[in-house]
């Protein structure tokens, strides 16, 4: 097994730079591709409420017998939950089976509702009772940061968005760092799209690598926390692989180079789903 890098958090926690995610996988499926993706190596789970698999990455960790602490667990708060952090909160908890969550993360800033930065004062308060070793935002722009920021007593760990070689969203990776704040990729593959591109296909034969690899080798070469997903068992360990690969310089800005402004997912800026 690849040795998987970690990143220093703004508060000392150290997470996996590469780690899987479960958007889209089915609950009944879940507990099964945990376990398999565990089991390749993985120590660093991703997960939302709003995915409704919660309880399906608790029973794979609880069957996996790997001792807790050696596992990085993040899940996010629901957008319709905003009102009601803690008690959202309790209830990921007991899904997830485990007594403190690594990561937790305000899904969407879901600016209509004029919730998010009363949300992530409960957030705060949920960190300053070790129930969550870290806490961080998802989807937030430029504007959610600021507003969040203006009144933080605590500065988000994590900023979770799409980004991939034809979406890196540059200046909002730019201005989370700024504020020591860590930058992890979503649909880091963009969905697949981004894996036909002549640059990628041309690295990857270069560097006896498939195409997912050299995008994954690209989003840890540029420091991005990256969660790819995969149900393939096989897969899943090619994508764990990618964390031996090293590119050069040049290689990476002949990635850089793919910018196209292509966002699969929706706008934060405008996003009103509730996810309930």
């Amino acid at each position: 097994m690849s040795q998987i890098p970690q990143v220093v958090l703004n508060n000392g926690v150290s997470i996996p730079q590469l780690g899987f995610g479960v958007f889209q996988v089915p609950p009944e499926e879940t507990q099964r591709i945990v376990e398999d993706a565990l089991e390749a190596g993985y120590r660093h789970i991703d997960t939302a409420a709003a995915y409704r698999n919660e309880a399906g990455v608790g029973a794979a960790i609880a069957a996996s017998g790997i001792p807790r602490e050696e596992l990085f667990i993040t899940t996010k708060l629901r957008n319709g939950d905003q009102a009601s952090a803690q008690e959202a909160f309790e209830n990921s908890r007991k899904a997830l089976g485990i007594d403190v969550v690594d990561l937790y993360l305000i899904h969407w800033p879901v600016p209509s509702q004029g919730l998010y930065t009363q949300a992530w004062k409960a957030l705060e308060e949920i960190h300053a009772t070790g129930q969550a070793r870290a806490i961080g935002v998802s989807n937030f722009l430029d504007e959610h940061l600021d507003a969040v920021l203006a009144d933080a007593d605590v500065v988000p760990a994590v900023n979770q968005f799409e980004l991939h070689p034809t979406f890196q969203q540059a200046p909002l990776a730019t201005k989370s760092r700024s504020h020591g704040i860590a930058v992890e990729a979503y649909s880091p593959l963009g969905q697949g799209a981004d894996l036909d591109a002549p640059a990628v296909t041309g690295l990857a034969k270069d560097h006896g690598a498939t195409p997912a690899q050299i995008v994954l080798a690209w989003h840890l070469a540029t420091g991005n926390i990256v969660i790819p997903k995969s149900a393939d068992s096989a897969r899943m360990r090619e994508n764990l692989a990618a964390a031996a690969i090293r590119l050069t310089a040049a290689d990476v800005e002949s990635i850089n180079a793919l910018e196209a402004g292509s966002r699969i997912g929706a706008d934060p800026a405008v996003a009103a789903f509730s996810q309930l």
